[in-house]
């Protein structure tokens, strides 16, 4: 199998702007995420890969808590400076792609989470079982990650945004063993 640096080496070739292995352990889940999505986002409960649907924060935990490592990846992006850069680059699908890629290489326990709400269609159908479950994930938060405090936890750089205008900072996970 591979070294997992070299992941992260892809990463980058793929277009995100860091990408470092972590210790698991240092992903943090927190209850009040949960609430956020609930009392703060419009899409609350519109898509199977957000909540109620995704596994609690201590359910995340306990499948974070079997995994040895971890590869955190992330993408700055800013819509004026980085406009043409974005236009045939998709985040959630680069991290499931690359999720992918390490399972074919032999970890057989990858799977990963994103960020954002799950875009593959246009309306999620939340009666039935996912139409793209092989490429479907759900966000970091959807499950409980405080996003903020384990990117900074982990050396990366997150702010609160203020404008559309403003740098954004993306982080989605590949657990690994």
């Amino acid at each position: 199998m591979k070294n997992l640096k070299l992941y992260c080496q892809k990463a980058i070739e793929l277009g995100m702007t860091g990408a470092k292995v972590i210790d698991p352990r240092s992903i943090v889940t927190a209850e009040w995420v949960r609430m956020k999505c609930q009392f703060g986002c419009p899409g609350y409960g519109e898509r199977l890969s957000c909540p109620p649907y995704t596994p609690s924060p201590s359910q995340t935990r306990k499948i974070i808590d079997s995994y040895e490592k971890a590869i955190l990846l992330h993408l700055q992006y800013k819509k004026e400076r980085d406009k043409e850069k974005m236009k045939n680059f998709n985040f959630n699908q680069a991290v499931v792609g690359l999720e992918i890629e390490i399972f074919l290489d032999g970890y057989y326990k990858a799977w990963s989470m994103g960020a954002g709400p799950c875009r593959l269609c246009k309306e999620c159908n939340t009666e039935s079982l996912c139409k793209h479950g092989e490429r479907a994930r759900p966000s970091m938060e959807a499950c409980g990650i405080d996003v903020y405090k384990t990117a900074r936890e982990n050396g990366f750089p997150i702010h609160v945004i203020r404008s559309h205008e403003e740098e954004r900072n993306f982080y989605g996970v590949i657990l690994v063993e």
